[in-house]
């Protein structure tokens, strides 16, 4: 388990390097993924937990278009609240700063800070 998260951050070092690279050489970086899978690979190159504003400037490095979204910083939040709900982003909150977002370990609860600072929210039908 732990083999395959080094190997899903190395790939997602390397998406970021690509697009780095791309833009340098002067062509048009295209990452064929969706807005989620996108935020998902950011945070996982990071390796340390990121805010929104960061996660879009990882995005941009990647080559992912956000000119595409309206408001892509309302956009990537609500990706990373999703996440969260979902379990496999972890949300922290900062004393003064911007809250931030992490991958979660696998297995991991979430601590009851967390559930307090940022509470799951019931979906209605």
């Amino acid at each position: 388990m732990r083999q395959r998260a080094d190997i899903d951050r190395r790939l997602a070092q390397l998406v970021q390097t690509i697009g780095t690279l791309s833009r340098l050489c002067h062509l048009t970086p295209a990452v064929g993924l969706g807005l989620t899978d996108a935020c998902r690979m950011a945070l996982k190159a990071a390796g340390h937990p990121l805010s929104g504003r960061q996660i879009r400037a990882h995005l941009e490095a990647m080559g992912f278009d956000v000119s595409k979204y309206s408001n892509p910083l309302a956009s990537i939040q609500t990706v990373l609240k999703r996440l969260q709900e979902a379990g496999p982003v972890e949300f922290s909150s900062r004393v003064f700063k911007k809250p931030v977002y992490g991958p979660a370990e696998p297995g991991a609860k979430r601590s009851l800070a967390a559930s307090a600072a940022h509470p799951r929210r019931k979906r209605s039908k």
